[in-house]
């Protein structure tokens, strides 16, 4: 008898889970469906379970939730693809409740078990599904039904196909706005699978109506849908369809659809392809990059190299450098910060000459912005300019700029020039950095902020890298070790970070003369916090020097820093002694 009544335990348990006050135990119990399902075998999920599930009117949307995304993977479970119908109905209840989250998982799923149907099941099953949601009375099944068409009707024959033709278009022109948006948002994916003859005639008479369409949350998803049909028209109709709405809707009432033609100009562009761009998009995009709202100028800048690529030099230079200098010096922060950080490409589209007497300008403009993630945004592209202008001209004028941002007060400002310090010393040489950065590099050591200082430190490793370990040893090493006696402790940790980075760089024979004495001598320091920062330094010195310099010098450092009185000096320094233990018998 216990063995008859063990199939039935599992199913008994998530029924009275599934009605349990606790939430928590209903989303347990969805989540191990599969479980359940796997116990039960694959007949009885689909008599018992999927029913059950049909049957659940659970109101809380975590739960629905769950449910939805575990049905979308339950084909195994049932018996496999012949068998995925029974999924449906479930998930077509679900695509009715009011939580959006809840419909878009239930679509997604649905989506994937139609993508897997055989096409006779589509016709008999999923297509059905498809019609009576498009026909629901809740506008919640009409918006999640536009989401499946895509996957219904490339199994349907010519006469249903006609149908689901004419049934999204009644849905682009429902009552509701939400389910006109829904449509709006998924004509791109439905276009996709429809044939040559009707794309041209039906789906874009559809199209013409999203886009003429009162309310501007419509208007602006028909936006997103004129890129994904200029890619499936042939050229010459995409330019005699879509370039029309495009230019029509850079001057829309409403500044959002501005916005979303700003955003997605690029896509459009290569949609109706560059000739065409450049006669009949240019105005277009001049008008935006001119928009009284800030949003727009915001997507507008942003794009502003990747828009000047499909120009050619003389187009950019004539009618969007002009917009670039009075964005340059726009009322809002974010416009110049978007601008900022896509500017520094337009030198390589525009040319040495033009960069020098046009973009230079503006350049210096914004490293001198008020707002830091505007100079920020300048400073990380500046090698783009190199690569155009040459190192010369980038140190005469712009070089005085960042040598006063390297003291910015806003300290991230001061990390993005440490970080690119490295790059402008490799392209300055070593004499010109000597001379105009050297100082710089040294002063970000004593650096309020410690993310300066651990990057000051880092900068300096790479410089060695970079100049080699001579040119380190007369012109970093020296000045390193003079500030290890700093009154701050703080500082004196930098130090020994800074030697620890430095070190690999410099080699054997600099560490153990130079290096080396230092840390042992700062393992007498009367902050614990600077000792057990000795015991870690040592310890990853080990592997550098000689066996016997460690067992004269490093290690009776080790036992005495292991007797100290402080219970973290004691943990890293018997830390670092087993770890040179280890090294010892390893070699």
């Amino acid at each position: 008898m216990a063995m008859m009544d063990e199939p039935l335990y599992p199913i008994a348990i998530l029924i009275d889970e599934l009605k349990n006050e606790d939430i928590q135990l209903r989303l347990n119990s969805i989540r191990r469906l599969s479980t359940i399902a796997r116990a039960l075998g694959e007949e009885r999920t689909r008599k018992e379970l999927i029913p059950f599930l049909s049957e659940n009117n659970d109101d809380e949307d975590e739960v629905l939730l769950a449910m939805a995304e575990e049905l979308g993977v339950f084909i195994p479970y049932v018996g496999g693809v012949e068998h995925a119908h029974v999924l449906l109905p479930p998930l077509e209840t679900l695509c009715t409740v009011e939580e959006t989250c809840v419909r878009d998982k239930a679509v997604e799923s649905l989506c994937r078990i139609g993508a897997q149907m055989k096409e006779s099941d589509i016709v008999d099953y999923f297509i059905p599904v498809v019609k009576r949601l498009a026909a629901g009375e809740w506008f919640t099944a009409r918006v999640s039904s536009c989401g499946i068409f895509h996957i219904a009707y490339p199994s349907a024959h010519d006469q249903l196909k006609a149908e689901l033709r004419t049934i999204y278009g009644q849905l682009c022109q429902d009552d509701m706005p939400m389910v006109r948006r829904a449509a709006a948002s998924s004509l791109g994916k439905f276009a996709a699978t429809v044939e040559q003859s009707y794309l041209k005639t039906e789906i874009m008479s559809i199209f013409d109506d999203l886009t003429q369409d009162d309310q501007d949350s419509v208007r602006l998803l028909a936006v997103e849908g004129c890129a994904a049909l200029g890619k499936l028209l042939e050229p010459q109709d995409c330019v005699g369809h879509i370039l029309p709405v495009i230019v029509n809707f850079s001057q829309d009432k409403s500044w959002r659809v501005r916005y979303m033609v700003a955003n997605q100009l690029y896509e459009l562009c290569e949609a109706v392809g560059p000739e065409y761009s450049r006669e009949n998009l240019v105005p277009a995009y001049v008008r935006l990059l001119r928009d009284n709202e800030a949003e727009v100028r915001i997507a507008a800048a942003g794009k502003v190299t990747k828009f000047c690529r499909i120009l050619s030099p003389q187009l950019a230079i004539q009618h969007i450098l002009p917009c670039v200098k009075e964005l340059s010096s726009d009322s809002s922060q974010h416009v110049r910060s978007a601008l900022a950080s896509v500017i520094m490409g337009m030198a390589p589209v525009l040319g040495k000459d033009a960069t020098i007497e046009q973009l230079l300008p503006i350049f210096l403009s914004l490293l001198k912005d008020e707002f830091p993630d505007v100079r920020l945004n300048i400073i990380s592209k500046l090698d783009q300019v190199n690569q155009v202008i040459g190192i010369d001209l980038l140190s005469q004028s712009l070089l005085p700029a960042i040598v006063e941002l390297a003291e910015d007060r806003h300290w991230r400002v001061r990390l993005a020039i440490i970080e690119y310090i490295p790059l402008l010393a490799s392209q300055l040489g070593v004499g010109f950095f000597d001379d105009k950065l050297g100082a710089l590099c040294m002063q970000w050591l004593e650096d309020k902020v410690f993310s300066i200082r651990d990057a000051a430190a880092n900068n300096l490793k790479r410089l060695a890298e970079e100049f080699g370990p001579e040119w380190a040893m007369e012109h970093i090493i020296p000045q390193v070790l003079e500030k290890i006696n700093n009154p701050h402790y703080l500082y004196r940790m930098t130090i020994l970070q800074a030697i620890s980075l430095l070190a690999p760089v410099m080699g054997a024979e600099i560490t153990c003369q130079k290096l080396l004495p230092v840390v042992i001598n700062s393992s007498k320091d009367r902050v614990p916090n600077i000792k057990f920062n000795v015991a870690k330094v040592l310890q990853a010195l080990i592997p550098i020097l000689d066996q016997s310099v460690v067992e004269k010098t490093v290690k009776p450092c080790f036992v005495e820093l292991s007797e100290d009185p402080d219970v973290d000096v004691r943990y890293y320094a018997n830390q670092a002694l087993q770890a040179c233990d280890q090294i010892m018998m390893s070699s």
